[in-house]
């Protein structure tokens, strides 16, 4: 993976990485202190990029602690768009990264040919988790149970961070229903070893910013969007991830039998619905280009 730093507009150094090789752009909105790890199936695959979020895996946390709302991830991502001469190009969003992906796509459409949301809903994250709670309680139990892990932040850094990460404990991670056993064990164990190491107390701080955004309107956008919604998600429900989409003229949706780290779960599949959509929106653009070249044609 090739890492490299840039500036972000408030001064803050952000890390980026991206995929070895050449290929088709394509730029990965992150989930809250997620990395390449999470992406199995799509880190040996040419143009994709993405970055560390504020504070988290090489980034640093900016002077400005206020500097985390959807509008600095919004930013981010344009500057490594811009670092990198991408005008245009497909975005995915996994997780809370889908309000970042859904966000650059209505305020900047003309960089986004195509949208990939993966296991998470457009804004109002906290209203779309808990589907055992009943619906007008789940904004309220997920907000204040946020809060209590952002305040044991300090005796979670304790515990977490020293947890071995062994044969032993993924295996028990795969088979405690928070991540399906489908998923490759080694790939698990190179995700979680990171992502232990978080400070917990800042990471619970960018998910409370950035999860309270309240739910978009998603009716502007007209590029292709594919969603892919784990059945057994308890941190995005299907409904909170299709109604938003609904009535788009582009949108596709696939349920699988998955939980919310569907990436690690269903590597192949989200390979399979990335080039699925990389073709649709090729077929986009040629048919407007067809249609811009006869509407220019001069009349017989």
């Amino acid at each position: 993976m090739r890492e490299h730093d840039i500036i972000a507009w408030d001064g803050t150094k952000i890390r980026t990485w991206q995929a070895p090789g050449e290929g088709t752009p394509v730029l990965l909105c992150p989930g809250v202190g997620s990395g390449p790890e999470s992406w199995p199936s799509l880190t040996d695959r040419g143009g994709l990029l993405s970055w560390y979020m504020r504070g988290t895996m090489g980034s640093d946390r900016p002077v400005d602690e206020r500097n985390i709302s959807l509008d600095d991830h919004v930013s981010d991502a344009i500057a490594v768009l811009d670092e990198a001469g991408i005008e245009r190009c497909v975005v995915m969003g996994w997780s809370m990264g889908v309000t970042i992906a859904a966000e650059l796509a209505l305020r900047h459409p003309e960089r986004v040919a195509g949208l990939l949301l993966v296991a998470g809903a457009p804004g109002d994250s906290f209203d779309a988790m808990l589907p055992l709670v009943p619906k007008s309680a789940r904004r309220f139990v997920g907000l204040a149970g946020t809060r209590l892990l952002q305040q044991a932040g300090p005796v979670l850094d304790k515990v977490l961070h020293r947890v071995p990460v062994t044969d032993a404990t993924t295996f028990l991670l795969r088979h405690s229903g928070v991540i399906k056993p489908s998923s490759d064990p080694t790939a698990v164990g190179q995700a979680v070893s990171r992502f232990l190491q978080h400070d917990w107390r800042w990471y619970f701080t960018l998910a409370l910013a950035l999860g309270e955004t309240p739910r978009q309107d998603l009716a502007p956008i007209v590029c292709p969007v594919t969603l892919l919604a784990g059945r057994d998600d308890v941190l995005a429900t299907t409904e909170s991830m299709s109604g938003p989409v609904a009535a788009l003229p582009q949108a596709r949706l696939r349920v699988l039998p998955c939980s919310h780290y569907l990436p690690l779960e269903a590597p192949e599949v989200v390979s399979a619905e990335l080039d699925l959509l990389l073709d649709r929106v090729r077929s986009v653009d040629f048919a407007t280009s067809e249609k811009l070249t006869s509407g220019s044609r001069p009349r017989t």
